[in-house]
Parts: structure tokens; C-alpha cells; sequence
């Protein structure tokens, strides 16, 4: 089957995103996606909930996560796509995860608190989320008036060498991968264009992806400028990457990330659908 519209990275409030999975799905369908995977940050919470909106609205559904995971110090995220959620190993990653999340954002508040800020009440508020992040912190200081948008939060408060970040021993790159391919899914390297890393060091991230079992790198994704999509593609014809399609869906507020792309992909590169078997 040839999908006009597709979507293989979006957010729910099971993680940071805003829209609960139906309700996602409700707007994925008013915006004509044909595929859909919902790939929350370290958790597969909402995939039933969206499987079965998906299945209601005639849209094909594909199971996912985003994992967080460092290489050489750096956090670096991997989508996962088409998983066995019901995979031991993969739940128990998961879990192990959500811990360093929890742990972290209370290190975090703590660090707000010493700043002033009320950080109980927004670690309280964060905690409660399914899978805590930062951006729950984040816009617990825009309702109070304390940051004028998500974005101003984290660069006044929250980003590395703000007063209230605080880094995380995420597992490794490798660990992240194989966790995705023995739970029988497709790993796919998220957003290389956000990474701020040389050209060659990015080149050196995509090659010990790929070594590790990864399969796919995103090449269509909203906000990519020309140079950005270029360099993706260059680097998923050097490492035999097939081409992944997405928005990064968080919240409808986001213009620069609508739900739902065209299926465009440059030249010479394969779609993940061949590789999920779509």
C-alpha cells in the first residue's frame, strides 16, 4: 500500500506531548494520516488507547517509543518502531528509565527551590505525568507566570548550565538500540539535525548507530530546513538507512510541528515502511 500522509513521530500525555492518545488520533484522522505510530518518550503506555482510536478512524497504527540514551555524554533519542510493548526486557527498560526520569526531575526541583522558585509544587505536578519530563516543569513555570512560554523556560531555567538542570546517566546508545531489536521493532535515529555536533561527528553518531542494529534515521521531519533534510539523506544513502517520516507531534499550539507529513522522500533512499513490512 502506497501512504500519502504519514506520521511515525508523535507525542501524547503519556509523556510530554498534551493530547491524549485518542484524542491525537482524532486530529492525526481530521488531518488525513494514513499511518500513525505514537512514540512517547520511554514509555508505550498510550499505544492500546491508540491502536484502538486508529483502528476506529481507518488509519493504520504502528506501536512505538522514543528512547533516551547517551553517546560519548551526549543525550541522544532512538524511535522504536513496530514493538512487541509485551517483550520482559524491553517493559523492564522502560521501567529502569522512568526511574532516572522521577529521580531527575526531583534533583531538579530541588535545584528551582534553591533558586526560589516553588519547586514542590511543580515537581509534585510534573511526577504525576505517566513518563515525567522537563517540559512538564517547564510549563508548570509558564502557568504560574514565571516563564512566558515552554521554549523561554527552558532557556532561562532548564537547559544545561541553567540554574535548574541537572544532567542524567541515561543508558547507553548501544543498550538503547539493542533494547528496540530484540523487542523485534525497527530503530530508528531521531532528529540528526538537532544534534549540535560537526558534520563529522554526526557522521561518527549514524555509523555507531548503525553498528549497533540501528535501521533508519528521519530524513522527513517538520522544522527541517534544506541543508538539514540534505544531510540526513546524504547520511542515510552512505549507511544504507532507509528514510524515516514525522512530525514530533506535541501539542497543537506548534505550527513548526503539525501532525502529519506528506510521505516526500529524497532520492535514492528507502522508506522504513519497507523495512516495518508496510
Amino acid at each position: 500500500m502506497m501512504y500519502q500522509r504519514i506520521d511515525l513521530h508523535t507525542h501524547s500525555n503519556c509523556s510530554d506531548g498534551v493530547l491524549a492518545p485518542a484524542v491525537l488520533v482524532a486530529l492525526a484522522a481530521a488531518r488525513q494520516v494514513e499511518l500513525l505510530a505514537l512514540t512517547d518518550h520511554d514509555s508505550a503506555l498510550g499505544c492500546d488507547e491508540a491502536r484502538a482510536a486508529c483502528e476506529a478512524h481507518g488509519i493504520r497504527f504502528v506501536p512505538g517509543a522514543e528512547l533516551t540514551c547517551l553517546w560519548r555524554d551526549r543525550e541522544i533519542h532512538v524511535v522504536g518502531l513496530n514493538l512487541d510493548r509485551a517483550h520482559p526486557p524491553f517493559i523492564a527498560h522502560c521501567a529502569a528509565v522512568l526511574e532516572l526520569r522521577r529521580q531527575r526531575i526531583t534533583a531538579m526541583a530541588q535545584r528551582l527551590s534553591r533558586a526560589g522558585l516553588p519547586g514542590g509544587a511543580l515537581a509534585a505536578e510534573a511526577l504525576a505525568a505517566a513518563a515525567p519530563t522537563r517540559a512538564h516543569l517547564a510549563r508548570g513555570l509558564c502557568s504560574r507566570g514565571l516563564a512566558g512560554t515552554v521554549q523561554g523556560a527552558f532557556n532561562r531555567w532548564l537547559k544545561r548550565g541553567r540554574p535548574g538542570y541537572v544532567s542524567a546517566q541515561w543508558p547507553e546508545l548501544a543498550t538503547a538500540v539493542r533494547c528496540i531489536v530484540d523487542a523485534a521493532g525497527v530503530a530508528v535515529l531521531a532528529h540528526p539535525h538537532r544534534y549540535r555536533v560537526s558534520n563529522g561527528v554526526l557522521r561518527e553518531l549514524v555509523e555507531d548507530f548503525k553498528a549497533a542494529g540501528g535501521s533508519g534515521l528521519e530524513v522527513s521531519l517538520a522544522g527541517m530546513g534544506p541543508g538539514d533534510a540534505d544531510r540526513a539523506a546524504a547520511l542515510a544513502r552512505r549507511f544504507d538507512l532507509a528514510g524515516s517520516i514525522g512530525s514530533d507531534f506535541h501539542e497543537p499550539g506548534l505550527p513548526w510541528r503539525p501532525l502529519g507529513r506528506f510521505a516526500k522522500l529524497p532520492d535514492r533512499i528507502m522508506p522504513i515502511m519497507d523495512r516495518l513490512g508496510l
